[in-house]
């Protein structure tokens, strides 16, 4: 039985609406554009991602604080290359009273930095790595889409400041690490690109990117990094005393990981047309119970699914569903619809053999284990559900991309839904050209592995500088 008539890789569109719906992830209907109520199990899905990123963030030394959802009009124009990178998103609060316009954050530069400013007055105060997980705003001018591109973004920044340029390169680098350890929990498939100069952060040095693959062929990028420089700290004047006695400049990153986005990426890429399909991790119920009843030994079986529940339920999130106003086949459907990683069986013949059937929702496998290897075995396979979607996630992200050497060989690699790997001259104009003519943008080129490049720019037919992925996107 299918969520709906549509299949996941026909018509994406349809069937992610669907599940998100059904499976009481979000609705979508809030009369007002790009607003989206979160349902019980994506609340519960952000609220766990959240749990997931903020853990490794601790880790690495970052203070968990909150800033002021606003900030002022003169402080939001003091970073130039900022605001000029945010004036069309944000949403404005016109006081009536005479006040200056408040602005609703698009992201917190401008509302941390002040601070820091207070914060900061020597080397000793550094480094300093503050995040938040709050949301933002952004006056989305393009079509909306319910977790993909909304106004209010559930996410978490982070934002360091450093003595030296090494120091906040190297927190780059960790700020990397943290995003693909929380990833790879979460067995999300994406590439780390080094995004071109005109599509960086606004007031940034350079920006890399986390783009996972879409199964309409849209790249969806769920987290990004950005080494600041010193063109915030200028700005805002942020200053210190140097370990020589002089006054100096510090460094500046910020990172940002979008919770949205991410359950996206986790629905798109696992899912299935029966459903969600959830790592464990994240799912809102783990192992669900379902008793298969047989007249009269319905007391008998239900008595049985109860003890096992309770051995599994203290280490697994469990449900036992013993509704009696539906059949056990519903159940199956409603539970692989939501995305349970493991459904326990129980009828008469495993209550006799003192056993219980397991399913696992990734590959709807079935073994049958005695009642005493229930828990060793349901522990084995989380383990291998979470390993397998890993693997296949990982598996299709290099299956969707292609290379290409021409105009026409990216446009088709576009129509057919995947990524195209291009040599690119580095110029504004080609990239241009190709988002005129074949509807594709220049993503980046791979940060966290060295491509050369193999051919002359598949644009225009000069000399190629870099090697890049050209996609589709949110």
């Amino acid at each position: 039985m299918s969520v709906s008539a549509s299949k996941k890789f026909e018509d994406f569109s349809e069937w992610f609406d669907d599940v998100i719906f059904r499976a009481r992830v979000v609705d979508n209907r809030f009369p007002v554009k790009g607003f989206s109520v979160y349902l019980e199990n994506g609340a519960f899905m952000l609220d766990m991602i959240k749990k997931l990123l903020e853990d490794e963030l601790e880790k690495t030394g970052h203070k968990k604080m909150y800033f002021p959802l606003v900030t002022s009009e003169e402080l939001f124009r003091k970073e130039a290359e900022h605001i000029k990178g945010f004036s069309k998103e944000v949403f404005v609060i016109d006081q009536s009273s005479g006040e200056q316009k408040l602005i609703i954050r698009p992201t917190s530069e401008t509302i941390m930095y002040p601070m820091f400013k207070l914060w900061i007055r020597s080397h000793a105060d550094l480094p300093l790595k503050v995040h938040q997980s709050v949301n933002v705003y952004r006056r989305e001018t393009k079509a909306t889409r319910a977790l993909y591109r909304v106004r209010e973004i559930p996410w978490n920044e982070a934002h360091t400041v450093h003595e030296t340029a090494a120091e906040a390169e190297k927190q780059v680098r960790e700020a990397m690490q943290i995003y693909e350890t929380v990833l790879k929990k979460l067995c999300i498939g994406y590439i780390i690109l080094k995004r071109p100069d005109f599509d960086k952060f606004a007031g940034a040095v350079y920006s890399i990117a986390f783009d996972a693959w879409n199964p309409d062929g849209k790249v969806n990028q769920v987290a990004t990094i950005h080494n600041l420089g010193r063109n915030f700290a200028k700005a805002y004047e942020i200053e210190f005393e140097k370990r020589d006695g002089s006054r100096g400049t510090p460094y500046q990153t910020c990172y940002g990981f979008g919770f949205s986005r991410v359950i996206a990426a986790i629905i798109a890429q696992h899912g299935d047309d029966r459903g969600l399909v959830l790592p464990p991790v994240v799912a809102p119920t783990q192992v669900v119970i379902i008793p298969i009843p047989f007249k009269g030994q319905e007391k008998q079986i239900l008595d049985y699914a109860s003890k096992v529940r309770d051995m599994l339920a203290g280490k697994w999130r469990t449900v036992l569903d013993d509704r009696d106003d539906i059949t056990p086949g519903e159940k199956f459907y409603h539970w692989e619809l939501m995305g349970v990683p493991v459904r326990v069986e129980i009828g008469p013949k495993e209550v006799v053999e003192s056993s219980v059937t397991l399913a696992r929702r990734d590959t709807l496998e079935r073994v049958k284990v005695l009642l005493d290897e229930v828990v060793g075995k349901v522990d084995e396979l989380m383990r291998a559900i979470e390993s397998n979607l890993l693997e296949r996630s990982r598996r299709m992200m290099l299956s969707v991309i292609s290379d290409a050497s021409n105009m026409e060989e990216i446009k088709r690699i576009l129509k057919e839904r995947r990524i195209a790997r291009i040599n690119w001259c580095g110029s504004i104009e080609c990239a241009e050209k190709l988002k005129d003519e074949v509807g594709g943008e220049v993503r980046g080129e791979r940060y966290d592995i060295v491509e050369k490049p193999f051919g002359p720019c598949a644009v225009c037919g000069g000399e190629a500088k870099l090697v890049v992925y050209v996609a589709r996107s949110y």
